[in-house]
C-alpha cells in the first residue's frame, strides 16, 4: 500500500510542478507543489518500512513513469532531484536508530534542501529566496507528521 502511494505521489507532484504556475512572493518565486514534496519524502520512509531497500526500485519506477507522463524538462529536473534527495533520505532513514518520528524528521532535514537545490537549479529558478521557501515548505510536511507521531506517543506513554 505505501509503495503504491509513494509511486503515485511522485508522479502526481511532478505533474503539479508542470501544471501549476510559480507563485510570486516578496521573497521570490515559489512552486506551490513543493508543499506536497514533504509528504512524498515521508511516504518514502513508510514505503521503506513496507519493502525495505527495494524502495529504491519503486523510486526508479516512479521516475520512469514521470518521464513518460510529464513534460520531459520538468521530469528530468524532478527525477534528478528525487534521485539525489531520496537517496540521501534513504541513507539517513536507514542508518538512524531512533524512533520512527525522529528518523522521519532527520531524513527530511537532509533530503529537503538537497531536493530543492537540485530541482530549482535544473529548472533555472535557484535563488536564495526560492531555495529557502521551497525547502521550508517541504520540511513543513515532516514537521506535521513528526508532531502527530510525537503527540500519539506521549498519549500512549501518558495513558
Amino acid at each position: 500500500m505505501w509503495v503504491a502511494g509513494y509511486v503515485a505521489a511522485i508522479v502526481l507532484v511532478n505533474w503539479l510542478f508542470a501544471a501549476l504556475p510559480m507563485v510570486e512572493t516578496p521573497l521570490g518565486a515559489w512552486p506551490p507543489a513543493s508543499l506536497i514534496v514533504g509528504f512524498v519524502l515521508i511516504l518514502r520512509d513508510m514505503a521503506q518500512r513496507e519493502v525495505g531497500h527495494y524502495v529504491l526500485i519503486a523510486m526508479l519506477a516512479a521516475g520512469l513513469i514521470t518521464y513518460v507522463m510529464v513534460d520531459p524538462f520538468i521530469a528530468v529536473a524532478s527525477v534528478s532531484a528525487f534521485l539525489v534527495s531520496e537517496t540521501a533520505d534513504w541513507i539517513v532513514y536507514s542508518v538512524t536508530r531512533r524512533p520512527l518520528r525522529d528518523r522521519i524528521l532527520a531524513s527530511s532535514a537532509v533530503s529537503s534542501p538537497l531536493d530543492s537545490v537540485v530541482f530549482l537549479g535544473l529548472i533555472g529558478f535557484l535563488s536564495p529566496a526560492s531555495f529557502i521557501l521551497q525547502t521550508l515548505s517541504k520540511f513543513a510536511g515532516a514537521l506535521v507528521i513528526w508532531g502527530i507521531l510525537r503527540h500519539r506517543a506521549s498519549r500512549i506513554c501518558g495513558a
